[in-house]
Protein backbone atom coordinates (compact mmCIF):
# COMPACT_ATOMS: atom_id res chain seq x y z
CA UNK A 1 0.00 0.00 0.00
CA UNK A 2 1.45 3.36 -1.04
CA UNK A 3 1.18 6.74 0.57
CA UNK A 4 -2.37 8.03 0.99
CA UNK A 5 -3.39 10.87 -1.31
CA UNK A 6 -5.35 13.87 -0.04
CA UNK A 7 -8.37 12.98 -2.19
CA UNK A 8 -8.62 9.64 -0.36
CA UNK A 9 -8.28 11.14 3.12
CA UNK A 10 -10.91 13.04 5.06
CA UNK A 11 -10.41 14.39 8.58
CA UNK A 12 -13.49 15.35 10.55
CA UNK A 13 -14.50 15.88 14.17
CA UNK A 14 -15.57 12.68 15.92
CA UNK A 15 -19.34 12.01 15.88
CA UNK A 16 -21.40 9.35 17.64
CA UNK A 17 -21.69 7.28 14.45
CA UNK A 18 -17.87 6.89 14.48
CA UNK A 19 -17.71 5.26 17.91
CA UNK A 20 -18.10 1.66 16.73
CA UNK A 21 -15.21 2.12 14.27
CA UNK A 22 -13.14 3.96 16.92
CA UNK A 23 -13.65 1.00 19.27
CA UNK A 24 -12.30 -1.37 16.61
CA UNK A 25 -9.40 0.97 15.84
CA UNK A 26 -8.37 1.23 19.51
CA UNK A 27 -8.62 -2.52 20.09
CA UNK A 28 -6.39 -3.22 17.09
CA UNK A 29 -3.90 -0.36 17.32
CA UNK A 30 -3.41 -0.32 21.10
CA UNK A 31 -2.96 -4.11 21.18
CA UNK A 32 -0.48 -3.77 18.29
CA UNK A 33 1.44 -1.01 20.12
CA UNK A 34 1.74 -3.16 23.27
CA UNK A 35 2.84 -6.17 21.21
CA UNK A 36 5.55 -4.13 19.44
CA UNK A 37 6.85 -3.11 22.88
CA UNK A 38 7.01 -6.77 23.94
CA UNK A 39 4.08 -6.18 26.32
CA UNK A 40 1.35 -8.12 24.53
CA UNK A 41 0.98 -10.36 27.57
CA UNK A 42 -0.30 -7.44 29.71
CA UNK A 43 -3.93 -8.06 28.80
CA UNK A 44 -5.46 -6.07 31.67
CA UNK A 45 -3.21 -3.06 30.90
CA UNK A 46 -4.23 -3.24 27.23
CA UNK A 47 -7.92 -3.37 28.16
CA UNK A 48 -7.48 -0.51 30.62
CA UNK A 49 -5.81 1.65 27.93
CA UNK A 50 -8.54 0.86 25.40
CA UNK A 51 -11.29 1.62 27.93
CA UNK A 52 -9.62 4.87 28.97
CA UNK A 53 -9.35 6.09 25.36
CA UNK A 54 -12.93 5.09 24.59
CA UNK A 55 -14.28 6.88 27.67
CA UNK A 56 -12.39 10.01 26.68
CA UNK A 57 -13.66 9.83 23.09
CA UNK A 58 -17.24 9.25 24.22
CA UNK A 59 -17.08 12.13 26.71
CA UNK A 60 -15.76 14.46 24.00
CA UNK A 61 -19.07 14.07 22.15
CA UNK A 62 -20.76 16.25 24.79
CA UNK A 63 -19.05 19.66 24.81
CA UNK A 64 -21.16 20.63 27.84
CA UNK A 65 -19.15 18.24 30.03
CA UNK A 66 -15.86 17.84 28.13
CA UNK A 67 -12.96 20.07 27.16
CA UNK A 68 -11.54 17.33 24.94
CA UNK A 69 -11.65 17.40 21.14
CA UNK A 70 -11.32 14.38 18.86
CA UNK A 71 -10.82 14.08 15.11
CA UNK A 72 -10.91 10.99 12.94
CA UNK A 73 -9.16 10.23 9.66
CA UNK A 74 -11.05 8.20 7.09
CA UNK A 75 -9.70 6.70 3.91
CA UNK A 76 -12.36 5.79 1.39
CA UNK A 77 -14.83 5.52 4.28
CA UNK A 78 -12.57 3.40 6.55
CA UNK A 79 -11.81 5.01 9.91
CA UNK A 80 -8.01 4.65 9.95
CA UNK A 81 -6.85 7.04 12.68
CA UNK A 82 -7.66 9.38 15.58
CA UNK A 83 -6.12 12.33 17.36
CA UNK A 84 -7.26 14.33 20.38
CA UNK A 85 -6.55 17.56 22.19
CA UNK A 86 -7.27 17.80 25.91
CA UNK A 87 -5.93 19.25 29.14
CA UNK A 88 -2.57 17.61 29.88
CA UNK A 89 -2.82 14.20 31.46
CA UNK A 90 -1.53 12.85 34.74
CA UNK A 91 1.65 11.29 33.28
CA UNK A 92 2.73 14.67 31.86
CA UNK A 93 1.92 16.40 35.14
CA UNK A 94 3.98 13.89 37.12
CA UNK A 95 6.89 13.66 34.66
CA UNK A 96 7.32 17.46 34.47
CA UNK A 97 6.80 18.27 38.12
CA UNK A 98 3.61 20.11 37.10
CA UNK A 99 5.50 22.55 34.83
CA UNK A 100 3.10 21.95 31.91
CA UNK A 101 -0.21 21.72 33.80
CA UNK A 102 -1.64 24.68 31.85
CA UNK A 103 -0.56 23.36 28.42
CA UNK A 104 -3.00 21.25 26.38
CA UNK A 105 -2.01 17.79 25.19
CA UNK A 106 -1.95 16.23 21.75
CA UNK A 107 -3.01 12.65 22.41
CA UNK A 108 -4.84 9.54 21.26
CA UNK A 109 -2.90 9.49 18.00
CA UNK A 110 -3.55 5.97 16.84
CA UNK A 111 -3.47 4.67 13.28
CA UNK A 112 -4.57 1.19 12.16
CA UNK A 113 -1.40 -0.86 11.57
CA UNK A 114 -2.07 -1.36 7.86
CA UNK A 115 -2.31 2.43 7.38
CA UNK A 116 0.77 3.42 9.41
CA UNK A 117 3.73 5.21 7.78
CA UNK A 118 1.52 6.68 5.03
CA UNK A 119 1.20 10.25 6.29
CA UNK A 120 -2.11 9.90 8.14
CA UNK A 121 -0.62 10.80 11.52
CA UNK A 122 1.07 13.87 10.00
CA UNK A 123 -2.21 14.92 8.37
CA UNK A 124 -4.04 14.58 11.71
CA UNK A 125 -1.34 16.64 13.44
CA UNK A 126 -1.60 19.36 10.76
CA UNK A 127 -5.39 19.46 11.21
CA UNK A 128 -4.96 19.81 14.97
CA UNK A 129 -2.41 22.61 14.52
CA UNK A 130 -4.85 24.58 12.33
CA UNK A 131 -7.52 24.16 15.05
CA UNK A 132 -5.15 25.22 17.84
CA UNK A 133 -3.93 28.24 15.89
CA UNK A 134 -7.52 29.33 15.22
CA UNK A 135 -8.17 29.11 18.98
CA UNK A 136 -5.13 31.32 19.71
CA UNK A 137 -3.27 28.41 21.34
CA UNK A 138 0.49 28.70 20.82
CA UNK A 139 1.88 25.60 22.56
CA UNK A 140 0.98 21.96 23.06
CA UNK A 141 2.57 19.00 24.76
CA UNK A 142 2.55 15.26 24.16
CA UNK A 143 4.02 12.20 25.79
CA UNK A 144 4.83 8.60 25.08
CA UNK A 145 6.02 5.52 26.88
CA UNK A 146 6.13 3.45 23.66
CA UNK A 147 9.73 3.14 22.40
CA UNK A 148 8.60 2.93 18.76
CA UNK A 149 6.57 6.13 19.11
CA UNK A 150 9.38 7.88 20.98
CA UNK A 151 11.69 7.29 18.00
CA UNK A 152 9.12 8.84 15.64
CA UNK A 153 8.41 11.79 17.96
CA UNK A 154 12.11 12.53 18.42
CA UNK A 155 12.38 12.81 14.62
CA UNK A 156 9.20 14.89 14.25
CA UNK A 157 9.22 17.06 17.40
CA UNK A 158 12.92 17.11 18.31
CA UNK A 159 14.47 16.77 21.74
CA UNK A 160 12.01 15.95 24.51
CA UNK A 161 11.22 18.40 27.31
CA UNK A 162 11.47 15.68 29.95
CA UNK A 163 12.58 12.05 30.18
CA UNK A 164 11.78 9.92 33.20
CA UNK A 165 13.87 6.77 33.18
CA UNK A 166 12.34 3.50 34.40
CA UNK A 167 8.89 5.16 34.60
CA UNK A 168 7.12 2.02 33.40
CA UNK A 169 9.72 -0.38 34.81
CA UNK A 170 13.40 -1.12 34.20
CA UNK A 171 14.63 0.32 30.85
CA UNK A 172 11.21 1.78 30.10
CA UNK A 173 11.38 5.57 29.96
CA UNK A 174 8.55 8.04 29.53
CA UNK A 175 9.13 11.12 27.37
CA UNK A 176 7.31 14.45 27.26
CA UNK A 177 7.57 17.08 24.50
CA UNK A 178 6.65 20.77 24.63
CA UNK A 179 6.08 22.20 21.15
CA UNK A 180 5.11 25.44 19.45
CA UNK A 181 1.99 25.29 17.28
CA UNK A 182 3.42 27.65 14.61
CA UNK A 183 6.28 25.19 13.88
CA UNK A 184 3.83 22.52 12.74
CA UNK A 185 1.25 24.56 10.83
CA UNK A 186 0.85 23.65 7.15
CA UNK A 187 2.86 25.91 4.85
Amino acid sequence: MGRITLDQLSITPLVQDDMESVTVLYKISITDAFEHEGLGHLHSDIEQEIDSKLRMAEASLDPQISDTYFWVAKIDGVLAGTISYAPCGEDIRVCTGHQLDAVGELGSLYILPEYQDQGIGSALIRELMVFLSAQGITQFCLDSGYKRSQTMWLRKFGQSFAVVKDYWGPDSAHMVWLCTVAEFLPR
